[in-house]
């Protein structure tokens, strides 16, 4: 069966609907679990034949959403599936900016994401005004004066996101004496990077070590946007290097670009759960809710940004009105 992007925007709405409920609440565990059984139970209902290659974790770590998990109703196409049900979770339960809902994916046969192993990646992540400029082997600095040169801008007027962790203390102070301004995220540096492909963003470019499997997520949308990322796994000890190698297949040091993690036919979809520098959280309205989204298609080149009104529907049962949740219409839908 054809299906679009617009197919797995439902998925990311109806989990950033879901979750929403518990932002600002300090409840970093059940804001996860109701953004991951919202997702799971509309990727449920899509004819595919869906595998999750990036999702919780392994099966023993995870109840559901785990790697290896099959999705869908199984009788639709092949397609490789990567989630982050809430990239985020600190951000969410603190009320904090750029919390999202994610997903990724590519038809078997036609697409592919990496299988990333569970370890930390050092990325440079550029729009596309920069492409086949930055070379993450190059002292940070380098790169910084050829990302200005390429956008035109002078250094003072260069902004680079980088996630707020003592391991980047030396790169922050690094790109700081060029003169260029650091944009600290305290939690989760997907939707930043996701930001840098946009021109109408403050965000010039992402730097630093995150997480391998965001790295992957966010390299599906920078596949489908324009623009480049360059990577490299760091590994705590020869264990995670060892098990990264089998994964792959390869040197697991060398460095990884854009099409080595997400290439041919990918679809991407987010959904904002709080306002940041990507996408607009979940506002509430009386009866209804808001929430605004990115979806994105490799094939068509196509990047849309959706405003979505759900309004909140009725019930009569017994004589009496039953207001639905949200995220129970799109269910239902």
């Amino acid at each position: 069966m054809f299906f679009t992007s617009l197919d797995f925007l439902k998925v990311t709405e109806t989990a950033a609907l879901s979750c929403s409920k518990w932002v600002g609440k300090g409840d970093v565990d059940s804001a996860d679990q109701a953004a991951c059984e919202a997702l799971r139970s509309i990727l449920n209902t899509m004819d595919i034949d869906g595998t999750i290659v990036i999702g919780e974790g392994e099966r023993d770590e995870a109840p559901m959403l785990y790697i290896g998990e099959k999705v869908g109703t199984g009788s639709g196409t092949p397609v490789q599936i990567a989630v982050d049900p809430l990239e985020g979770t600190n951000l969410c339960a603190n009320g904090s900016p750029n919390a999202i809902v994610v997903l990724a994916a590519a038809i078997t046969g036609e697409g592919h994401l990496m299988h990333a192993p569970d370890c930390y990646m050092d990325k440079i992540v550029v729009s596309q005004e920069c492409s086949g400029i930055v070379d993450i082997s190059l002292p940070a600095s380098v790169n910084v004066r050829l990302i200005a040169k390429a956008l035109g801008k002078d250094m003072d007027e260069l902004t680079i996101g980088i996630l707020e962790r003592d391991r980047h203390k030396k790169l922050i102070q690094e790109i700081r004496d060029t003169g260029a301004r650091v944009h600290l995220v305290p939690d989760g540096d997907l939707a930043v990077a996701i930001a840098t492909l946009d021109p109408e963003s403050d965000i010039d470019a992402l730097f630093g070590i995150g997480g391998a499997p965001e790295g992957v997520l966010a390299a599906a949308a920078v596949l489908c946007y324009g623009g480049e990322m360059q990577a490299r796994l760091v590994f705590k000890n020869e264990e995670q290097r060892s098990r990264a190698e089998k994964m792959m297949g390869s040197n697991p040091d060398r460095v990884l670009k854009t099409t080595d993690l997400a290439s041919g036919s990918v679809m991407f979809a987010a959904t904002g759960v709080t306002t940041g520098d990507l996408l607009r959280g979940v506002r509430y309205r009386k009866n209804s809710a808001v929430t605004e989204s990115i979806i994105m298609n490799s094939g068509t080149g196509s990047v849309r940004r959706i405003e979505t009104h759900h309004r909140r529907q009725v019930q009569i049962k017994n004589n009496k009105m039953i207001f639905l949740d949200f995220e129970q219409n799109k269910v239902a839908n």
